[in-house]
């Protein structure tokens, strides 16, 4: 769980979500009083952080029986690596990436568990602010193991750099990555970056990156604005042939109050 200084509801929030990632399908979680009582909030503060996970589909409520671990409604899609290796989407247009902080830290909380990371250990931590037209169109936070990057890089990886960064530094052949989409609400933070009310609705884009003896090397978290971003799939129905290894391509969709942009995913 994230530390002290965290607001109550963002803490509540990410110690329930341990709680679903520990959970199979249909399992209960332990119930408010229990669960305001540990974490000692009230249980207004637990049942809103609550409802956010039972609004993005994660939790499902039982009236007189409680809350349980409901049906996974994203798709995983594993991401195969081609000449420029797996990357998040962009649009095509004026894209411009800022970064808001890069530091070290303890490798806590989810960072550290996707990377498989001991608690006692160091991670990199770079977050990015990236803007599609001059308005905020995501929110990325980038993870590396500390013996990948020692000290915060002097000009951190983008993600769609991330590949030949780790080639320089690991000297590894080949990566692979998993990469999850589902949506969200955003918390006060994620809001206040990303110009939107908070609890606007948003998708999460997570990717778990790994070398090829299945070491994670790099895990990146990106809330992406519900309001101006979609993934579009192309699909076929030819059949498949034995040589085709790349996955179907998708589209980046910027729009606004006055048009939309597409753009090929690079």
């Amino acid at each position: 769980m994230a530390g002290g200084s965290a607001p109550k509801k963002e803490r509540v929030r990410e110690h329930l979500l341990s709680l679903v990632r520990g959970r199979a399908v249909g399992e209960a979680i332990p119930s408010e009083r229990v669960l305001s009582a540990q974490l000692g909030v009230s249980r207004p503060t637990l049942r809103a952080a609550a409802d956010e996970l039972v609004a993005c589909g994660l939790l499902r409520r039982e009236h007189g029986r409680g809350m349980f671990v409901a049906v996974p409604a994203h798709t995983v899609r594993e991401l195969l690596p081609t000449g420029r290796g797996p990357a998040m989407p962009l649009p095509r247009g004026t894209t411009s990436g800022q970064v808001l902080a890069c530091s070290v830290e303890g490798a806590e909380g989810a960072p550290g568990q996707r990377l498989r990371v001991a608690p006692g250990d160091l991670l990199v931590h770079v977050t990015r602010l990236w803007r599609a037209e001059g308005r905020p169109l995501s929110l990325e936070h980038l993870y590396l193991p500390h013996g990948l990057a020692p000290g915060p890089p002097t000009h951190p990886p983008r993600a769609d750099e991330l590949y030949a960064y780790l080639e320089e530094h690991r000297r590894a052949e080949q990566y692979e990555a998993v990469q999850s989409t589902e949506p969200v609400l955003v918390d006060e933070t994620e809001a206040a970056v990303l110009e939107v009310a908070h609890l606007s609705p948003a998708l999460l884009i997570e990717r778990l990156t790994t070398d090829e003896t299945g070491r994670p090397v790099a895990y990146v978290r990106a809330v992406y604005r519900g309001d101006r971003y979609r993934v579009v799939s192309r699909l076929s129905a030819s059949r498949p042939r034995l040589c085709d290894t790349a996955p179907p391509p998708s589209r980046a969709v910027v729009g606004d109050a006055s048009g939309v942009r597409q753009g090929d995913r690079p």
